[in-house]
């Protein structure tokens, strides 16, 4: 991983903004942050070795400042769309940089391919539908905490708390393998705060937060066996009537659950009424306990609050949890106090911010790695970002490809979790091998891998 780090702008020094600078300066590159708002590029040049131009980025002038025309990535993420296309377009003008944009307007959804194609953009993101996809997920399988997908959707990261009765607690993974199944594998493990990446004599207990692979049939059968329930909601009540709302209820709808959502501006719950009419949409202050009482909070099935205000998500949620039994979702756009956040029941917790992050990372690994013998296909964090879980597309002969698995010299706390080969699945043991056109599933604490030859030591 000594790759030398790509000289990336970013224009919109904003929650998504914030992360990034944070991640891609972690990850070894050189940042340029531009920003209108003076206070802005002084909090950010305050924080992180970054460069700050104060300016418009849609402006040349401004541009030639951060360095466009030795720029290798443009990412524009202000709260505007419009604005961030512009910036995409008068900076492709000046440089043959790759250039991204963070578009969430739902009139340009179904634009998105067509706008890429015609402005020569690498990505066009939509933080608010990635939410929304995430959160549907999370509902089709509520006992979930957590549900990353690889391979096109074929496998699956689901994240689980074993509780303290469960069959598994007192057992170690081998244990698993050998009589429950051998079909998953277990691959990342919070205790007390602290990950693991477990072998086979690693104990489970009560209490423990478990991810693990497999693809999504074997999953749900899994679930099952050890005594979690697997069926889709039916009903979901959605909190606030934003654009993830609208996304969400979109998706659920043709899912075939019933949505009700609550948002309190009058004017945009007939615009909803008009866009969503197989939804139920109720006008009123969700925070009032009568009204949710009313509305029916006691008997649904899952509950998602996406208003905009932090604060707000997470009280509804503990309310929520309170008086009824529904699966709960957790929106969380800014608070950045992750001990606390762990500490409280909020079911399943989606940061936009994170999720927009990780597909612009993901691009830049795959940008920034220095042969054509492998590509970052998908990348997650996982466990607060103390993990990750990669698939690599493995394109010729490496160091890594034709040996027995428990022949390759790994770094510690790095498991290969899963092998995709020509669409079949493997859950690999010691003596598969990794082959030229296979997909491979890596989970490790080593962060920033931009080669699967970064998992050797």
């Amino acid at each position: 991983m000594s790759r030398n780090g790509l000289k990336i702008i970013i224009v919109g020094g904003g929650k998504v903004g914030k992360t990034l600078t944070a991640q891609l300066c972690a990850e070894g590159h050189d940042i340029a942050i531009i920003d209108k708002n003076a206070d802005v590029v002084s909090e950010l040049t305050g924080l992180y070795d970054v460069m700050g131009v104060i300016g418009n980025g849609a402006t040349f002038s401004v541009l030639k400042d951060a360095g466009i025309e030795e720029a290798d990535l443009f990412i524009a993420v202000t709260g505007s769309d419009e604005l961030n296309l512009l910036c995409c377009t008068v900076a492709k003008q000046s440089s043959t940089l790759a250039a991204i944009a963070r578009v969430r307007n739902p009139d340009y959804l179904e634009n998105i391919s067509f706008l890429k194609e015609k402005m020569g953009l690498e990505l066009i993101i939509n933080p608010e539908f990635e939410a929304a996809v995430e959160a549907s997920r999370l509902l089709s399988l509520p006992t979930a905490l957590e549900i990353n997908t690889f391979v096109h959707g074929e496998a699956e990261i689901i994240k689980i708390k074993l509780p303290e009765d469960n069959f598994l607690s007192g057992k170690t993974v081998a244990f698993l393998g050998k009589t429950v199944t051998n079909e998953i594998l277990i691959c990342a493990v919070e205790r007390d705060n602290e990950v693991f990446i477990p072998d086979g004599s690693f104990t489970l207990m009560g209490g423990d937060i478990i991810s693990f692979v497999a693809t999504k049939k074997i999953a749900q059968s899994f679930l099952k066996q050890i005594g979690f329930p697997t069926k889709q909601v039916r009903n979901t009540m959605i909190i606030g009537g934003g654009r993830s709302a609208y996304y969400l209820a979109d998706q659920l709808i043709k899912s075939g659950i019933d949505v009700k959502i609550i948002e309190n501006d009058a004017k945009r719950c007939e615009t909803l009424s008009i866009m969503l009419p197989k939804a139920t949409i109720i006008n009123g202050d969700a925070t009032n306990q009568d009204l949710l009482l009313e509305a029916g909070i006691e008997s649904a099935q899952s509950f998602v609050p996406l208003t905009g205000i932090d604060e707000e998500n997470i009280m509804l949620t503990l309310f929520a949890k309170q008086v009824s039994k529904a699966k709960v979702i957790t929106k969380i756009n800014r608070i950045t106090f992750n001990k606390v956040i762990n500490s409280l029941d909020l079911g399943s917790v989606i940061y936009p911010r994170n999720i927009t992050s990780e597909i612009i990372i993901k691009y830049v690994r795959a940008k920034q790695a220095s042969s054509v013998s492998n590509n970052v296909e998908t990348l997650y964090h996982l466990f607060d970002s103390r993990a990750e879980g990669i698939e690599f597309k493995v394109k010729q002969e490496s160091p890594i490809t034709g040996k027995a698995l428990k022949d390759l010299s790994l770094k510690s706390n790095t498991l290969i979790a899963m092998i995709n080969r020509n669409g079949k699945i493997i859950i690999p043991n010691g003596s598969d091998i990794i082959s030229v056109g296979d997909s491979v599933i890596v989970v490790t604490k080593t962060l920033g891998c931009t080669e699967i030859e970064d998992i050797l030591k």
